[in-house]
């Protein structure tokens, strides 16, 4: 039974059903009492007519034996009975009937209606269970009595017949019986008709429930037919132009999603969305990259917390409804981070951060500071020794020429070395600006490498340093600018040999790949810190801060082999560890353009 109330037939159909259904049985008893009280009705006005009849016969006959067999006679009726009274100890019975028992006559004499007969002379009825004479059985049902008055020998007597209700109650039932079957055939016609309504009404509903399932799956082409053009088939139009706008939505709503999804994902910006709770929603690229150091950093291994200046600066955003900004550090990079609350009408609904990484804008910024810093102080020593020998050769203080001379020497030293600083410089400008050419040439890697190694041995063995080089893979020929190429090595091998103890070990290895060529120059010197090694390459950078200048250099000698490494469209790295020495490597690939860089 539970189906059918999840059924729109089965609705539509039990709704009908109970309707014509009360409709019946309402109908049904009231044409039962109507059908008994007009029978009754029926068998008053007969047996009235008959008892006036019956009387009249006795009252206008003199032979009052052939009056009564008259009356007897007209009397054809099984189930009736009817009694003659003229006076207490006088009376008649009609012939003895099986189907109706004799009533005793007090019945009738003693009765306060029926014996209305008598002392108002008008006819009474009345319905009721009497008693019977002797052992006769009772009637099951209730008794009919008609009395009409009549005179007799000047006597005031009566006339009673009587009748048992089951002839009515008989008549009744064959009247009930073919209600009832009315009835029956009512419902079955009923439940055919409900069934083939309710199967026209909902065939097209069943069809949208269909349609309305696949659209939910995302299939918006389904469309529904319309078979009529009344109420249902308005709503089938409308259904189809649901689903059409519900497909041109979508595709416009997939569209935004594409393109704001193609927006943050090439924003170098990172971009983070919270809910009110503070849960992450949404990430792009950088965003995730900033939240995977962070984790990373904390020894995190659920990944749902968040920096608690970040966490911090939500919450502000929150309570205060307005834009808050921040610093964060993580993993030696720098992170400003901007959150704006996102409205839901009247409230927050969340919150969108931005960050930007501004690591390269501070390293920038430094570099500018260090290089004022370092030019200044690179040109602050020569141009002291400078104005204080000069100060010396003006004051006479040099009484020989010897001493002339020694001062103009240094002089002259220290101007050279002001216009190789001046010089670096400028060739680092160029190189930063692009404005390189390479000379390249076909060089035979064996001859070239041995020709500058023995440069350098002279320097090795004054500083008690072993230099060896090693060449493997195909010897052949490679093509780069040599000259670039032993500038960057003399920077190299130079450097190799000054931070090297005695008795240290200098080694130039060479690579020959199918690629390119690998050089590598290691060292067992005192290496480089850790904290230092990814600015080797900057601009005055030392790692030494407190060793005197000597022979060192200006500290722009690395940062002009990496221009001239990426000139060449290579690559060069530093390894080292503190105590263990320093490996430098680069690496040239064969393919350079033709003319290189200008």
């Amino acid at each position: 039974m539970t189906w059918l109330w999840r059924s729109v037939v089965g609705k539509l159909w039990i709704t009908i059903l109970l309707l014509v259904s009360v409709v019946l049985f309402i109908l049904t008893v009231l044409l039962s009492q109507f059908f008994e009280n007009y029978y009754q009705e029926q068998a008053r006005h007969k047996l009235k007519a008959l008892a006036t009849q019956v009387s009249g016969i006795m009252e206008h006959n003199d032979n009052r034996e052939v009056a009564r067999n008259t009356a007897w006679a007209i009397m054809t009726a099984h189930a009736t009975r009817a009694v003659i009274v003229k006076g207490p100890d006088q009376y008649w019975y009609s012939p003895v009937q099986q189907e109706m028992p004799k009533l005793k006559v007090s019945v009738f004499l003693s009765d306060p209606l029926l014996s209305n007969v008598f002392d108002k002379q008008e006819t009474v009825t009345k319905l009721g269970d009497f008693p019977t004479v002797g052992d006769q059985t009772r009637l099951s049902k209730d008794i009919l009595i008609v009395g009409v008055p009549m005179k007799l020998d000047g006597h005031q007597g009566a006339v009673f017949l009587y009748q048992s209700l089951d002839v009515i109650e008989h008549t009744t039932d064959q009247a009930k019986n073919l209600i009832y079957i009315s009835a029956g055939i009512a419902i079955v016609l009923t439940t055919i008709f409900a069934f083939f309504l309710s199967t026209r009404i909902t065939a097209p509903l069943r069809k949208m429930r269909e349609a309305a399932l696949q659209v939910a799956k995302g299939r918006f082409d389904v469309k529904v037919p319309m078979v009529t053009h009344d109420e249902i088939g308005e709503l089938a139009v409308a259904f189809n132009r649901m689903g059409r706008q519900l497909k041109g939505n979508l595709t416009a709503l997939n569209q935004e999603k594409e393109q704001l999804s193609g927006v943050l994902s090439s924003m170098a910006d990172g971009v983070i969305t919270f809910d009110r709770r503070g849960e992450i929603l949404v990430t792009n690229p950088p965003a995730q990259r900033f939240l995977q150091a962070w984790y990373y950093e904390q020894g995190m291994q659920q990944k749902q917390e968040l920096p608690n200046e970040v966490d911090e600066l939500f919450g502000r955003v929150v309570s205060l409804e307005k834009e808050q900004m921040t610093e964060v550090d993580v993993q030696g990079r720098s992170w400003v981070i901007v959150i704006t609350p996102l409205y839901n009408q009247s409230f927050v609904r969340g919150a969108v951060a931005v960050l930007r990484d501004m690591t390269e804008e501070r390293r920038l910024d430094k570099l500018r500071k260090d290089f004022i810093a370092n030019v200044s102080h690179e040109l602050r020593t020569p141009v002291s020794m400078l104005r204080g020998y000069s100060e010396a050769i003006v004051d006479d203080i040099a009484a020989t020429d010897e001493e002339k001379k020694e001062i103009a020497r240094i002089i002259y030293e220290e101007s050279l070395r002001m216009g190789r600083l001046v010089n670096e410089l400028l060739d680092l400008a160029r190189m930063e600006a692009g404005h390189i050419h390479l000379a390249k040439a076909t060089v035979e890697v064996r001859e070239y490498f041995d020709r500058i190694i023995r440069k350098f041995q002279g320097i090795a063995k004054e500083q008690n340093v072993e230099l060896s080089l090693m060449v493997s893979g195909n010897e052949e020929k490679i093509s780069f600018d040599p000259d670039r190429i032993e500038q960057v090595l003399t920077n190299l091998i130079d450097n190799a040999i000054r931070h090297s103890e005695e008795d240290g070990n200098v080694s130039v290895s060479v690579e020959i790949l199918s690629s390119g060529m690998k050089v590598s120059v290691q060292d067992t010197g005192s290496g480089i810190p850790e904290e230092d090694l990814p600015f080797v390459f900057e601009r005055f950078y030392k790692a030494d801060k407190a060793r005197t200048r000597g022979r060192s250099g200006t500290g722009l000698g690395l940062a002009i082999a990496r221009n001239l490494i990426e000139a060449h469209e290579g690559t060069i790295t530093a390894h080292s560890k503190a105590g263990q020495g320093t490996t430098f490597t680069f690496f040239i690939p064969r393919n350079l353009q033709q003319n290189g860089k200008s």
